[in-house]
């Protein structure tokens, strides 16, 4: 069997990534698992106390003004500074707030508040707007004060001594409370996050370190020594009830070791990738019905890089799927439809409720599992009842080491960002931007156009007609004129006019793709950072300051014959 033969390729490959860690780390050994040996930092920065509003600022309901509680007053302002933004029309945004806000409430201002519509945060908006563009408006000194307080709070907590070396810390700030808004339509869109205490904070450092203190009054709800993790301090946020942690920062040595496993790990699927997809296309004649359910969602992982589907966690609600937790209701079969025998359509939420549609010609053998897995059951009922993502990645790690559905994805958009790269070769930053939206879309990376998205399209276009102006004057002058000098005036104008189509063009495309979420997760650095220096296109046209900063150990090993 394909596994057994995988097996022989494994040999060594976890030894090889031990003497890889090593040396990126640049430190001594460690045994399996060990992360650090010391590890000591001041815990995390807690955003400020809530300040009320000063006595001139009112809130009205139906037309009276009120004075409202501290709690009930923070969680008002959190709504008034969003009133410019459309979430606040939004019926399932208004819903969740008005509903959270009054938990906040006391007794007697939850009998008199209970229509939203009738609540007048203006005033309260107007003191938000005031304070947005005093920081606008500040002066030097005022810029210079406000930086050096910053970087007094990055000199106290955010860095740490790991193993006795100075490292960065990535987010040493605890998120202050607000109103979540999610992505795509997300049904808990509007609720209260609420502010983290101390209390909520465990805290992950060595025995033998300085504990961290916290903050007067208050105190951790766990003292941990894990030198397993990599993660300073940990939390359970109220909205999804997932776990938030602080980390090192993006390139600090154990970041940069993990991303290179990672990414080697999508790279060795590249040479038994064929193998996996033999066997899976033979599992769909397998006469075991788990067998053949397992190899279509394989199918689909590998030519859609569609998330494989977790299972939720206690209270989630948002009514999100992936491949695994397909349910009948979420496909429909097609023949013959737009010139393809058979046609598969997709229409679920996948993560963030970002809506997956999709219409996919499939091979028969695909369409009539589909068609069997789908025979006496109701919408509502599972297409996969005989898979869940624990059983697929069981199934995978036994083919290849490390292997998980996870990968697929990590792999397929590598190599569609390698392949697309080579195909298009003209007019540089466009086609880097290009190979990158291929892997957004096939990674359903969306996001909604920028709210001045038309305003800055017409400002672009004023400027590509008055470039078209300039540009027909020069040819026109060297017409009549013949001289050299003219001809250069009107190379430099077509160059400049180029470069304003394209970059239009480009803005265009990316008008509803989100290329950074690929970009920082899915696609191997190297292969950036090869063409970069194969196509003699700077560094930070492609990655900016952090980006490069996380991907600092690609950077500094690839050379321009990377392959992926």
């Amino acid at each position: 069997r394909v596994s057994i033969q995988l097996q022989k390729n494994q040999r060594g490959q976890r030894r090889r990534l031990r003497r890889r860690r090593s040396r990126i780390a640049g430190d001594e050994k460690y045994e399996d698992g060990v992360k650090w040996r010391f590890l000591e930092h001041k815990g995390p920065y807690f955003p400020p106390e809530y300040q009320p509003l000063p006595d001139n600022v009112q809130f009205y309901y139906n037309g009276k003004a009120v004075k409202l509680s501290l709690a009930a007053e923070e969680v008002a302002v959190f709504f008034a500074q969003m009133l410019d933004h459309e979430y606040t029309t939004k019926k399932v945004f208004r819903e969740n707030f008005f509903k959270d806000w009054r938990k906040e409430m006391t007794h007697d201002e939850r009998s008199l508040i209970k229509d939203l519509d009738k609540c007048d945060f203006g005033e309260i908006h107007a003191m938000h707007k005031a304070k947005v563009e005093a920081r606008k408006n500040m002066s030097k000194e005022e810029k210079l004060a406000l930086k050096e307080a910053n970087q007094k709070i990055i000199d106290e907590f955010g860095y740490c001594l790991l193993d006795h070396h100075k490292e960065r810390i990535g987010n040493f700030k605890i998120e202050p409370p607000g109103l979540f808004r999610g992505r795509g339509e997300h049904p808990k869109q509007g609720m209260l996050k609420k502010r983290i205490q101390p209390e909520d904070v465990i805290i992950n450092c060595s025995k033998n370190s300085c504990i961290p203190a916290a903050p007067p009054g208050h105190h951790w709800k766990e003292i941990r020594c894990d030198n397993t993790v990599t993660w300073l301090a940990s939390w359970t946020e109220n909205i999804q009830g997932s776990i938030k942690y602080i980390m090192l920062n993006a390139n600090s040595k154990l970041k940069g070791e993990k991303d290179w496993e990672k990414y080697e790990i999508a790279r060795k699927l590249k040479s038994c990738v064929e193998g996996i997809r033999s066997q899976y296309h033979q599992d769909l004649k397998s006469k075991q019905m788990g067998t053949r359910q397992r190899a279509v969602a394989l199918y689909f992982i590998d030519k859609l890089a569609l998330r494989a589907g977790n299972e939720k966690e206690e209270g989630e609600t948002a009514d999100t799927v992936g491949c695994c937790s397909l349910r009948v209701e979420h496909i429909t079969l097609h023949e013959q439809l737009d010139g393809n025998e058979c046609v598969v359509e997709f229409d679920f939420l996948g993560k963030d409720s970002i809506r997956y549609y999709n219409k996919v010609p499939v091979i028969r053998k695909v369409f009539k599992n589909l068609k069997l897995f789908m025979e006496n059951k109701e919408p509502g009922d599972d297409m996969f009842d005989r898979l869940n993502t624990n059983m697929l990645n069981k199934h995978l790690s036994s083919l290849m080491m490390g292997l998980t559905a996870k990968v697929f994805r990590t792999y397929n958009a590598s190599i569609t960002l390698q392949q697309q790269l080579r195909e298009l070769s003209n007019k540089k930053l466009l086609s880097y931007n290009r190979a990158n939206r291929a892997v957004a879309i096939l990674c359903n990376h969306q996001r909604a156009p920028p709210k001045t998205f038309e305003q800055s399209m017409a400002t672009l276009q004023a400027k590509i007609d008055a470039r078209k102006e300039q540009l027909a004057l020069a040819k026109s002058e060297l017409k009549q004129a013949k001289k050299e000098r003219k001809k250069n005036a009107v190379q430099r104008s077509e160059e400049q006019l180029l470069k304003l189509e394209v970059q239009a063009t480009d803005r265009e495309e990316n008008k509803q793709i989100a290329l950074g979420t690929s970009k920082l997760n899915y696609l191997d650095p190297r292969i950036s950072v090869a063409w970069c220096k194969n196509m003699e296109v700077p560094l930070e046209k492609i990655y900016n300051k952090s980006q490069r900063d996380k991907f600092a150990w690609a950077i500094d090993m690839t050379e321009a014959d990377f392959e992926f």
